[in-house]
């Protein structure tokens, strides 16, 4: 799905609106947490809409590149953003990127309307080097009902296309990562009307491993036997065939 022009309004006004704003922060705190970023790392954000978690982490020290379907909302976040991130036209399912190129990558709104939830994960998962973090709205939860009518975006927003649960997603991943570990939390318990009294019940529940709240976050590494060089020709690049030993630097294990 491809959001038009009058839906990325509608989602610049939800984010502009109180509850939107907060929301949207516990989103960002519960993707901070999961993943951790380490300053000058490299990010990766797919579907990254108007751009609040690019300059989220922008703000971590790490360089930022978001992808997304959408021309107008690619255009807000250039506008929001300027020269701090490298904004690409592109795909969950198709991403412009080379294996293994950056250090964390984020899949979130896209799963909601992938036509192929694996193949957005197997994505995520080929150009991520370090660790991939994956949000999507829970099935199971307390919002759901509300969230399926009304979702972040406003009460005239697009209708969802797929709901999942943590059980669901963790299987998903492991086709691609079998015994890989997973973190995952969850933040948003109650419906979004709500915010305006409920706050401090909202901060009061935990959020690891609780499988209630709307928001589902998980997180977990990408570990390969061998990994692409992205740039063979380099200082690290050694040829030693005057030495008679081999040249290095074409794969690197891990």
């Amino acid at each position: 799905m491809v959001f038009d022009e009058e839906a990325a309004r509608r989602e610049q006004w939800w984010f502009d609106n109180p509850y939107g704003q907060y929301l949207g922060e516990r989103e960002g705190r519960l993707l901070l947490k999961l993943i951790e970023p380490q300053w000058g790392e490299t990010f990766l954000e797919i579907g990254c809409s108007a751009g609040r978690h690019l300059l989220l982490f922008h703000r971590q020290g790490c360089r930022v590149t978001g992808t997304d379907p959408s021309p107008s909302l690619l255009q807000i976040a250039a506008q929001e953003l300027g020269d701090k991130a490298d904004l690409r036209l592109g795909r969950a399912s198709d991403l412009p990127f080379s294996d293994n190129e950056f250090d964390i990558v984020s899949l979130m709104l896209p799963l909601t309307f992938a036509d192929d939830a694996e193949k957005a994960v197997s994505e995520a998962v080929r150009v991520s080097r370090g660790r991939v973090f994956i949000g999507l709205m829970n099935k199971f939860s307390l919002a759901a009902v509300q969230l399926k009518a009304q979702q972040f975006i406003g009460p005239s927003g697009p209708q969802p296309g797929a709901f999942f649960h943590i059980g669901e997603m963790k299987s998903i991943v492991r086709r691609f990562l079998p015994g890989v570990r997973i973190h995952w939390g969850s933040v948003i318990f109650l419906p979004v009307r709500w915010y305006g009294f409920a706050v401090p019940l909202e901060e009061f529940l935990p959020v690891m491993k609780n499988p209630f709240g709307a928001f589902l976050g998980l997180s977990f590494p990408i570990t390969y036997n061998l990994r692409t060089v992205q740039d063979i020709i380099s200082n690290s690049f050694e040829l030693k065939a005057e030495r008679g030993q081999p040249a290095r630097g074409i794969i690197r294990g891990r």
